[in-house]
Order: structure tokens, then C-alpha cells, then sequence
């Protein structure tokens, strides 16, 4: 076993634990507090929250071509202005991508985790972006904006994400 193939599993259950508290946090929310907003111009909780779920979808749909009408139709969520959906849709989200992405990437075989799609529209991306750099990307996307999340949340004195296990 390569040392890559050993830090998988370590790797999996950070990130499976990361969406646990994401999870957590979001359930008791009301309404009120999924609007929360640092500033008028920027996303709510509840935006950030639905701008992580409809990102994974996309990421796997449109880029990879996985994912099924599922990951489509999630893909196509709008988060400005609009959550899609309730809190209850956006915690299934949550579980519902976390769940597919996985299956999705535990069914690929070795050529498979070569395969590379070119990324000619996007600056802040490699031209040709592979599949360990496509998760790699949505696992740092959850742990960016589930620190903003945290930080709303904390800054109205309602806890932020608890990351001390």
C-alpha cells in the first residue's frame, strides 16, 4: 500500500466528520438564523450552506459527467436571494451528495482517478484539472465555507461549528 493509498481513509474521515458538524450545526437553526448575514451584500447561513451542496453536484455533474439528473438538478440550485429549498432540503442535500460522492468515488478504478478534463474558463483553476484535484477542491470549498458559516454563527452568539470531536 502506497503512502497515498494509506491517508485516504484519514483524509475520508476528516472530511466525513467536517460535514457531521456542518450538519449539526444547521439542525437547530431557525428561519431567522439561516438569513443571518455579515453584510447585506453577502450570502445568508443558509446560502453558504446551499452554495456547498449545489457545488459538489455541479462539480461532479457537469464537470465529471457522475452524479446522475440528481446531481443536475442540485447542480442547478440557485443560492443568491433564493435558498433552494428549506433547511430540512438543504441538510438532505448535504447528506444526499455526501452519500453519492462517495459511492461515485469509491467505484473508481485506477485509470479513472487519471482521467483529466481541460479548464480553459476559469483563471483561479488549472488548465486541466484531474480528479484528485476536483475532490481535493470541493473538500477545501466545504472547509472554507463552513468557516464562514462558523463565524456567523459565532458572531451571534450562537456557537459555531464544534470541532473538538
Amino acid at each position: 500500500m502506497t503512502q497515498d493509498q494509506q491517508l485516504m481513509p484519514s483524509i475520508h474521515q476528516g472530511w466525513y466528520e467536517y460535514q457531521q458538524t456542518l450538519i449539526e450545526a444547521l439542525t437547530p437553526l431557525t428561519p431567522k438564523q439561516l438569513g443571518l448575514r455579515p453584510a447585506h451584500d453577502l450570502l445568508s447561513v443558509g446560502e453558504i450552506a446551499a452554495h456547498i451542496v449545489q457545488t459538489r453536484a455541479a462539480w461532479f455533474y457537469f464537470i465529471m459527467g457522475d452524479g446522475g439528473e440528481e446531481f443536475k438538478t442540485i447542480g442547478k440550485w440557485k443560492v443568491r436571494g433564493e435558498i433552494s429549498g428549506s433547511k430540512e432540503e438543504i441538510i438532505r442535500g448535504l447528506e444526499t451528495t455526501w452519500a453519492r460522492m462517495q459511492e461515485i468515488i469509491k467505484d473508481w478504478t485506477a485509470e479513472e482517478w487519471e482521467m483529466t478534463w481541460p479548464d480553459e474558463e476559469d483563471e483561479s483553476t488549472p488548465d486541466v484539472l484531474t480528479r484528485p484535484w476536483i475532490v481535493w477542491h470541493l473538500i477545501e470549498h466545504d472547509l472554507h465555507h463552513g468557516g464562514e458559516i462558523s463565524i456567523i454563527l459565532g458572531a451571534n452568539e450562537l456557537g459555531g461549528l464544534n470541532l473538538s470531536g
